[in-house]
């Protein structure tokens, strides 16, 4: 999760027209390269987007929505959105008709992708079905409906603050994740208490300073896990004393060591 390049050349997303699609689902498929992008568009239809390698980033009028690997961005219908595209993806989306979308969040959000949804989108992928057309595709594609009916939404996996003060700590600890600074230490910084920090964590993050700063060195080590960078040299850089402390926080989060998550979910290893 660094920093985006800002001197990259861009390159352009289609952008789906549902307008266009016969029925009640839509499934896409795509592999999009380092600094794709897709300017701000809305859809009638309700779609989740899910990188099935690499990270995926989503700019919404409310904020930013992240979402590490096997992870998807819900966008509900009519919801201006754009994407930009720091590493290479596989790309994966599943559009929803209006009237499918009822029982679904209507707010953005982070779902986790689970193995039956990513097993139908895998077998959907390798037979090219786009549209679902026959009575067993279409009893998958409703299984993938209620599969996402029941998964709950994280507004983001790495929440964005609106308070001053907690953008400017927040903003502090992405440029230097090394950085060891406690809540308190924090909390000086930026003239409040540590109890007042606290407080405007829980009601803009929903967690903690210190979950939060592990949520954001959990996405950049993906990062650079994609980037090629060594194990070691991604420990370090995000400041732990160790290696193997650095596995052990990454295993926390992804149930994987990072040289398997590599091997299994990042696109510079396909």
């Amino acid at each position: 999760m660094s920093k985006i390049d800002q001197t990259a050349k861009r390159q352009p997303v289609a952008v789906l027209d549902t307008e266009q699609v016969q029925g009640l689902y839509y499934f896409r498929y795509d592999e999009f390269g380092a600094h794709s992008e897709a300017p701000p568009h809305s859809h009638r239809w309700g779609h989740l987007n899910y990188a099935s390698h690499g990270s995926l980033s989503m700019e919404l009028p409310a904020g930013r929505i992240l979402c590490p690997p096997q992870h998807g961005v819900w966008i509900p219908p009519g919801v201006v959105h754009s994407c930009y595209l720091q590493h290479a993806v596989q790309y994966r989306s599943v559009y929803l008709a209006p009237q499918l979308c009822r029982d679904l969040p209507q707010t953005p959000g982070c779902m986790q992708i689970g193995p039956i949804i990513k097993a139908i989108l895998l077998d959907f992928g390798a037979r090219g079905v786009q549209v679902p057309t026959t009575e067993p595709d279409l009893r998958l594609a409703q299984v993938v409906h209620d599969q996402l009916c029941a998964t709950p939404l994280e507004l983001s996996f790495l929440p964005m603050a609106q308070h001053p003060a907690l953008v400017q700590v927040l903003d502090a600890m992405q440029s230097r994740p090394d950085d060891h600074r406690s809540l308190a230490e924090w909390a000086a910084t930026v003239h409040m208490t540590e109890r007042t920090l606290a407080r405007h964590c829980q009601a803009e993050l929903g967690m903690s300073l210190g979950e939060w700063r592990q949520r954001m060195r959990y996405l950049q080590a993906i990062d650079a896990l994609e980037a090629g960078h060594t194990v070691q040299r991604i420990a370090y850089d995000l400041g732990y004393s160790t290696p193997s402390a650095f596995i052990a926080m990454f295993q926390r989060e992804s149930g994987l060591a990072p040289e398997q998550f590599r091997r299994e979910f990042c696109a510079s290893s396909l």
